[in-house]
């Protein structure tokens, strides 16, 4: 019995994209050419934690100035990310298809820590 999508709070809607945003790129990375296990597959899984996990101890810190630092890791992290799902397809390890819904998923967050980073002096 979850929230419904109506009463989460910001927080939690956003946790819940990148938790989503993360498992997408487990999947997709799943697929990928096993001689690119220590290169690009691990790369970009390691790019997709960062993304949640700075924006979680962000989040636990109560100073501003610490808090906006994790999450502009956070946030370089999910442009790390992006790049190398492009590349990963350019390279033929998956289709421009199978990544429509992680690029949507990007998009949104990008676009939700954006809009935090710049309330935060």
């Amino acid at each position: 019995m979850g929230v419904e999508p109506s009463e989460q709070t910001f927080h939690q809607r956003l946790r819940g994209k990148m938790d989503s945003y993360v498992h997408l790129v487990y999947d997709l990375t799943g697929k990928f050419p096993s001689e690119e296990k220590f290169g690009v597959t691990s790369q970009l899984r390691r790019a997709a934690l960062s993304v949640v996990l700075n924006y979680v101890e962000g989040f636990a810190r109560f100073r501003s100035r610490v808090n906006k630092n994790f999450l502009e890791i956070s946030f370089g992290s999910l442009k790390e990310s992006e790049y190398l799902v492009d590349f990963s397809s350019k390279r033929g390890y998956c289709s421009r298809e199978e990544t429509v819904v992680i690029r949507e998923t990007a998009r949104e967050i990008g676009a939700m820590l954006w809009g935090i980073l710049q309330r935060i002096e």
